[in-house]
């Protein structure tokens, strides 16, 4: 495995902590990133992961985007770290570079694996779920808020043309978490797109801490409502209800208790009272969020089988007010939210 050549594309606080984690295991690791600043730091000091208990530091091969054009060698394996909404021009940087039995592996929310196969192809495509909480504010230092024991992942071939590579994978983000192997990728990002349409806008638009957010009168129920009505589109796009996170025993002929325990243990085991979501990490930096990739990807899916998804509908609606300028997130923003409950 250490003969591998694998790059992280994408070393925000994500991409950098699991990049540290497998170059501190002896993995040959190129960090690719469109933070300049970040790729400076990196360069002079390593990248430094502070984790719940202990700080590490891992010394880097650290590249610019303008950098790629430079590379002699082709990648084995490609982890793809960006926002979903950059992952096709991600894959079509780095494609010349991957090897034509390498994998490209979307580490992302949303449902990326579909742009990801357009573009280096459904034969060298693998799809992957990540459920790590974690933020970056400073170039060179990523907080990651869960260590290797609470840090979960699920891998799965987009095709029959990958489904037996996963595996290999899998081996390779051992060292950074907890992997399980999935015959059906698709349902299992699914499952995390529920969870992320619950918790990643809606809290985003109180601007407060995801545990904070849950605790103001109404938003709790609210979160779940757009959760009710995300995993409702998942079963209308073909997927199936399955069990992720770790946890088993769930029932598809419940999906709303389904969306209760997913969120319950989100709460309980992969965030802290200090966890912001990634929407409000990227709109305190001023950046968009992945809003129209999960909540708004819901609402587009129930509207494929002539559904109404008003609580999704509303987070899409009072997001773009917030990214636009029309609006700022704030508590207040709990009585727009719960009119469309009404």
């Amino acid at each position: 495995m250490s003969d591998l050549r694998i790059a992280m594309l994408g070393t925000g606080a994500q991409g950098a902590s699991i990049g540290a984690d497998l170059q501190l295991a002896g993995l040959d690791v190129t960090f690719i990133e469109q933070w300049p600043d970040h790729v400076e730091a990196m360069r002079k000091n390593g990248i430094t992961v502070n984790l719940p208990t202990r700080t590490i530091n891992a010394k880097v091969k650290a590249l610019h985007l303008c950098e790629v054009a430079e590379l002699r060698e082709k990648f084995d394996v490609v982890f793809i770290v960006t926002k979903a909404y950059d992952t096709k021009w991600s894959c079509q940087l780095i494609e010349p570079y991957v090897k034509s039995d390498g994998l490209v592996v979307g580490l992302q929310n949303g449902m990326s694996i579909d742009a990801i196969a357009s573009v280096v192809g459904p034969h060298r495509t693998i799809g992957a779920v990540i459920e790590i909480a974690s933020n970056m504010f400073v170039p060179g230092v990523t907080n990651r808020q869960n260590d290797k024991d609470t840090s979960w992942f699920a891998v799965g071939g987009y095709d029959a043309a990958t489904k037996g590579r996963a595996e290999s994978i899998a081996n390779i983000l051992k060292h950074t978490g907890t992997v399980e192997v999935t015959s059906d990728i698709r349902s299992s990002k699914w499952m995390k797109l529920v969870v992320n349409a619950a918790e990643l806008v809606p809290s985003a638009i109180l601007n407060l801490p995801l545990a904070a957010a849950a605790r103001v009168p109404g938003m709790l129920e609210f979160m779940r409502q757009a959760g009710y009505e995300a995993i409702h589109a998942a079963l209308a796009s073909g997927s199936r209800i399955v069990p992720i996170f770790g946890m088993s025993g769930v029932d598809p002929s419940k999906p709303e208790k389904v969306v209760d325990d997913l969120f319950d243990e989100v709460l309980k085991t992969f965030s802290m009272e200090s966890t912001l979501t990634t929407t409000l990490q990227d709109w305190r930096k001023g950046r968009r969020g992945e809003t129209d990739d999960v909540n708004g990807y819901v609402v587009e899916w129930l509207e494929k089988v002539g559904k109404s998804s008003p609580i999704n509908l509303r987070v899409v609606e009072i997001a773009h007010k917030i990214e636009s300028g029309q609006l700022d997130a704030d508590p207040s923003n709990i009585k727009l939210l719960l009119d469309a409950v009404k």
